[in-house]
């Protein structure tokens, strides 16, 4: 344990998702996105996005897509982050080449800073790699500094933007991209 109560990020596990975590993964995807995006509170169209993007359903059907990857983050048996890849998925935006995307990169609060994020990012890179993907692109919000300083942090460019939008709202997204190496042989 460290100072802030958590276990240290070297007594973290990274594993494959699996049916069972989409409960887990549901609720830690709610808390992490309501952190980041609902800073002013909520809203019926908000609490929407949210109740529909992170339902057991809906984490269960994002871990078993064809050409999905999810991978969590473990500590002492509860889910701490995650990460989720969709290979093959491309944007007009992104360089060219085998294309993949980070569809979410997600920790939670108390496992900020302390390089989680960074092995989860890594990992996700080498899952695109072992699936022939040589540039992998996400979307995050315009107006989430931290996040969009630890991607330039980790080699990502911005490449311009690109809009999230449900029912009638729509946010300024930075289409952010890197080019993998191939893994060594």
């Amino acid at each position: 344990m460290n100072g802030r109560g958590a276990p240290g990020v070297e007594a973290i596990r990274l594993r494959a998702a699996v049916e069972g975590d989409a409960l887990c993964l549901g609720v830690l995807g709610t808390q992490v996105f309501l952190d980041t995006y609902a800073t002013g509170g909520i809203r019926p169209t908000l609490a929407r996005e949210v109740l529909a993007s992170f339902s057991r359903d809906a984490c269960r059907a994002f871990i078993a897509a064809p050409g999905s990857v999810v991978c969590v983050a473990e500590a002492n048996g509860h889910l701490v982050g995650f990460s989720h890849l969709a290979l093959a998925a491309r944007h007009e935006l992104a360089p060219q080449g085998v294309q993949a995307e980070l569809v979410r990169l997600y920790v939670q609060e108390p496992f900020t800073g302390r390089g989680l994020g960074g092995r989860l990012l890594r990992a996700a890179e080498a899952s695109a790699v072992a699936a022939g993907g040589t540039v992998l692109w996400l979307t995050p919000w315009a107006e989430n500094a931290r996040a969009l300083g630890f991607y330039a942090r980790h080699g990502y460019a911005d490449h311009g933007l690109s809009w999230y939008r449900f029912e009638h709202e729509s946010y300024e997204n930075r289409v952010l991209a890197k080019r993998l190496a191939p893994a060594p042989r």
